[in-house]
């Protein structure tokens, strides 16, 4: 290990994590020290133990809004027991071995999450980039606020959230300047030393000092998850902060190829740490993607770096504090429009157009409207939801295929997996079969069917026989490997019309396709 390559990189990630720390907490609601403390045990405690080698972790974004709305509802002082209890969830989470299973939740609803979040937080900011208030309520009313906004906006803050941005999107363009220094330290960096060189009049971020931010929970504290509102809160905090971790963490393994990452041991290792800021009344953690891709363009290759980035930040809040209170606000307003901008994944909607999949972004849309429209928890579940449904509807695949082979009759096959979504396609291309000659069914295509179907397929049967058709019916309507015994049971049977009995099959009591019944027809 070269000593030298981890303080350089944990150096990197310290002036990146810093800012962030600082805006992420001011637009969360609480004191700016509250985000610090959050890095500190991101760097220190999460970063020292098993899980992922390279990612790193504090408060992000991605948690802002659902952060800012918990503290509306519940107070500053119920944010420790909120986290706390997170923590905990996310520690039974990893020992129960379901790291892994944050990986089976669909990318659009993730995406879509990450898009909802974002647009909250743009709108959200945009009233802090101009020193003004944000109207209360959730993402609708900050959009629809939006228009009385320009009267309301100081010019010169605006100016500094406006300059603020511009940086963070040009300066990564000078590769040589951004590899030495990260685009937010210059863009906050910048604000900062204008507003106090101009001394601008424009709202600055309060100092309140590091150990007069922490507050712990005390034990009547815990007495809010008997609240209903406080458990569905604290479960939004642990899946949400989960399923970002473990994201961030699959991201950062392609981008190194050292060791890859163990989820259920990560997800320990951020619950450990949110069981502590909890502790600390502070922000809940995640992984966060942009420090940790620093990192590891930064030339790090162990856990030291991101270690460290916690003693330097442990080492600022020690000594530094007052340094926060020249930043202004407008500056991390702008540092988190960036941010948030930044999380609606507008190439990839792109790129999932172009796709034959096209209902993945309408997952992606449903979530994002829902999450703007209602809160971030219930816009998830709506997500998770609409893609369930997505999933059902896609593997509902039924085709009947009819092939008329002349005097010898027509033979009907039946292919994919019949439910009762595809019901009506089902019976209407059932229904446009020639009835005057025979009819074959053959369900040897089908790999599942349902009640519903297997009762369809047995009427259309029945329909069959009773119009005269000889043998009308078909053996095991059921599901193949899926074993849909006993759907439709009843026997199909009735007289033809010249007095000849037909022979009734069992529809839907054997497994799909053991055979098909031919029929004949009747002359009449």
């Amino acid at each position: 290990m070269s000593w030298r390559g981890e303080v350089a990189a944990s150096v990197v990630v310290f002036l990146v994590a810093l800012p962030l720390c600082a805006g992420v907490a001011v637009a969360s609601g609480v004191p700016a020290e509250l985000g610090l403390v959050t890095g500190i045990v991101g760097g220190l405690i999460v970063g020292a133990l098993p899980g992922s080698s390279l990612q790193v972790s504090g408060p992000a974004a991605g948690l802002t809004v659902l952060v800012y709305e918990a503290v509306r509802a519940y107070g500053l002082s119920a944010l420790g027991v909120l986290v706390l209890g997170a923590g905990v969830l996310q520690i039974g989470l990893g020992v129960l071995r379901w790291g892994r299973w944050f990986r089976a939740v669909s990318v659009a609803v993730v995406q879509g999450m990450l898009a909802g979040i974002g647009l909250v937080l743009v709108a959200g900011q945009v009233y802090a980039m101009g020193d003004a208030a944000a109207p209360g309520g959730g993402g609708i009313e900050k959009l629809a606020g939006l228009g009385a906004l320009p009267g309301a906006v100081d010019p010169v803050a605006l100016a500094l959230g406006g300059a603020t941005v511009g940086v963070l999107v040009v300066w990564p363009r000078w590769r040589w300047g951004a590899r030495f220094v990260p685009a937010p330290l210059v863009a906050v960096g910048g604000a900062a030393l204008v507003t106090g060189v101009f001394d601008l009049g424009v709202r600055r971020v309060e100092v309140r000092g590091l150990w007069e931010a922490v507050r712990v929970p005390s034990v009547d504290d815990l007495g809010l998850f008997t609240h209903a509102g406080v458990v569905g809160t604290v479960l939004a905090f642990a899946l949400i902060a989960s399923a970002e971790s473990l994201f961030s963490a699959g991201a950062v393994d392609q981008l190194h190829d050292g060791p890859r990452t163990d989820y259920d041991r990560e997800l320990v290792a951020q619950g450990a740490g949110n069981v502590l800021c909890g502790a600390l009344g502070a922000l809940p953690m995640t992984a966060v993607i942009v420090r940790s891709a620093a990192n590891v363009r930064a030339g790090a290759r162990t856990k030291a770096s991101r270690v460290l980035h916690g003693v330097w930040l442990l080492v600022f809040a020690a000594l530094l504090p007052g340094v926060l209170g020249v930043i202004p606000v407008a500056a991390l307003a702008g540092l988190l429009v960036h941010a948030g901008c930044r999380l609606v994944p507008v190439r990839e909607l792109g790129v999932l157009w172009r796709s034959r999949d096209r209902g993945e972004v309408v997952v992606l849309g449903v979530t994002a409207v829902a999450i703007v429209t209602w809160n971030l928890f219930e816009g998830v579940l709506v997500g998770l939801a609409s893609a369930v449904a997505k999933t059902a509807w896609d593997i509902s695949q039924v085709h009947v295929e009819i092939e008329d082979r002349g005097d010898t009759g027509v033979v009907v096959r039946v292919v994919g997996n019949a439910t009762f979504l595809r019901l009506p396609k089902l019976l209407d291309a059932l229904e446009g079969v020639p009835r005057e000659r025979g009819v074959r069914l053959e369900l040897s295509g089908l790999w599942h069917v349902d009640h519903a179907c297997a009762a369809a397929l047995e009427a259309w049967g029945a329909g069959l026989a009773g119009a005269g058709s000889k043998g009308a019916g078909s053996k095991g309507a059921g599901s193949k490997g899926a074993g849909s015994k006993g759907a439709g049971s009843k026997e199909v049977g009735a007289k033809a019309v010249g007095g000849e009995e037909v022979r009734g099959e069992e529809v839907g009591s054997r497994g799909v396709g053991s055979e098909a019944v031919g029929s004949g027809a009747d002359g009449q």
